[in-house]
């Protein structure tokens, strides 16, 4: 049983770390970084039901699929404002972006 805990443990830092690299290397492309945002989030997600099933409690699923929602509410806003801004600018540029402040 620990041996299976450990494979999945490497295998959601394997994933944390690959959308925090997505974060740092890429700061041109906002699509990216929202789809990095998401895979770090569910790798948080997959370690909360790893330890969940571990240690025989629920706590962990349902902090996993109140994650979930928040990361479907954060898309969801997040391509809202991309689709806004692609109307009034007509490209996504991540450095103009500080221009549509209010």
């Amino acid at each position: 049983m620990i041996l299976d805990q450990t494979k999945y443990l490497f295998v959601t830092t394997f994933l944390f770390l690959i959308g925090l690299s997505g974060i740092f290397l890429n700061r041109k492309n906002i699509i990216i970084l929202l789809m990095s945002i998401e895979l770090m989030l569910l790798a948080i997600n997959l370690n909360f039901i790893v330890f969940s099933v571990f240690l025989d409690d629920i706590l962990g699923q349902l902090f996993a699929l109140l994650i979930l929602t928040v990361a479907a509410a954060e898309s969801a806003i997040g391509l809202a404002i991309l689709i806004i801004y692609y109307r009034i600018r007509g490209a996504i540029a991540i450095e103009l972006i500080n221009l549509i402040k209010g």
